[in-house]
């Protein structure tokens, strides 16, 4: 079966983004929210723009 990102409502914080990519790269959801923080911080509001999107694509498999 292919992996298919998500977002995660089990672990989420506000929507479930960063524990959504932990689980599809398989790697500690703290990881990715520092990462998410430093890209906010030092990326130019790059880090709020990434969630954003990934937040308005990614399925909620809750409403399958």
């Amino acid at each position: 079966m292919a992996k298919v990102f998500t977002l995660d409502k089990q672990n989420k914080k506000i929507a479930g983004v960063c524990a959504g990519l932990a689980n599809y790269f398989d790697i500690d959801v703290t990881l990715v929210r520092v990462l998410f923080l430093v890209a906010l911080i030092v990326g130019c509001s790059l880090g709020f723009w990434a969630y954003i999107i990934l937040w308005a694509v990614a399925p909620d498999p809750s409403r399958s």
